[in-house]
């Protein structure tokens, strides 16, 4: 069982920055055998894939909504996944999930399906204004 923990979300004005990170409450998990997704919600919406990358780091995926501006990456020393957000759109306005799939041997592996994650943190809101 992994727990995850997202913080970072916030309120922005578009065109500003904000930094997700997503980790284990109390170090309980180590996420290095686990790759790694980020998603998001809007109100009135299905759940949409943002994000993920494999547990080496070197197999990366972004939504074209997101490409570009949004940045994924972790770091399995500090046992953390970040999603730095870049020039943000009130269209980018939802809930953030990250995500854990695996455990996995395969270091190149991942997906972005969210049916394909087994963990799942409780999200964090990103509100961006006009």
């Amino acid at each position: 069982q992994v727990q995850l923990v997202e913080s970072g979300g916030g309120l922005v004005q578009a065109g500003g920055s904000l930094r997700l990170s997503c980790a284990p409450p109390g170090h309980t998990s180590t996420l290095s055998w686990y790759a790694m997704g980020w998603f998001r919600q809007a109100p009135g919406k299905e759940r949409e894939f943002v994000a993920a990358l494999s547990r080496n780091g070197n197999n990366i995926n972004y939504s074209d909504s997101v490409k570009g501006r949004f940045t994924i990456s972790r770091d399995n020393t500090k046992n953390t996944v970040t999603l730095q957000m870049n020039s943000l759109k009130p269209e980018d306005t939802a809930v953030y999930y990250c995500a854990a799939d695996g455990p996995y041997f395969n270091a190149s592996k991942y997906s972005s399906t969210g049916a394909d994650y087994d963990y799942w943190g409780q999200g964090t809101q990103v509100t961006v204004s006009s």
